[in-house]
């Protein structure tokens, strides 16, 4: 994705040089749009690698909540192992190893919920880098197709690149508000 930010970044140069170089003000405009919507895309893909990175982290607790989680089951385990020798020996568990077993079980219940959260947490953000990188990848298309216009002098490809622009836009503040 990189090699292609630094193409789109190469011809949204190129383009304000050739505007800069034009009387046409229709080339000025379709300059500054491109670089308006080099803007857009450089914000926008900032927000998304926050989410992406967010996401990841959070997976990373959930996933070390679920180790936790299962340390607990393993002590619980043991725990029950040792009772049931005893059990089998004909003495009784102490009152203190049953409540610690209690508490095993407790805690894994409050463990097992926080993993959950954390999961929970990383899938919506990581839904969320997936709503900004579209929005990034709009505003990358139609800064190439504003180029095209450029190349070829015809307007209808400006206007295609405007559209593209409004529904990375759109994917923008959708990510946003989501």
């Amino acid at each position: 994705m990189e090699e292609f930010e630094d193409t789109t970044e190469k011809v949204r140069e190129h383009m304000e040089h050739v505007a800069q170089h034009s009387n046409d003000p229709w080339m000025f405009r379709v300059a500054l749009s491109s670089a308006l919507l080099a803007v857009a895309a450089a914000i926008t893909a900032l927000v998304a690698g926050h989410h992406a990175n967010e996401a990841m982290l959070e997976q990373i607790h959930a996933s070390d909540a679920w180790a936790y989680y299962q340390a607990k089951g393993i002590k619980w385990s043991i725990l029950g192992a040792k009772m049931e020798l005893l059990e089998a020996q004909g003495s009784e568990p102490s009152k203190k190893d049953e409540e610690k077993r209690s508490e095993y079980k407790r805690e894994q219940e409050e463990i097992s919920r926080d993993a959950q959260e954390k999961e929970s947490v990383s899938a919506a953000h990581l839904k969320k880098h997936l709503i900004y990188a579209r929005g990034v990848t709009l505003f990358q298309v139609a800064i190439a197709i504003a180029a095209i216009s450029v190349l070829t002098k015809k307007r209808r490809f400006w206007y295609g690149s405007l559209a593209l622009g409004v529904l990375g836009l759109a994917f923008a503040l959708q990510g946003f508000f989501a």
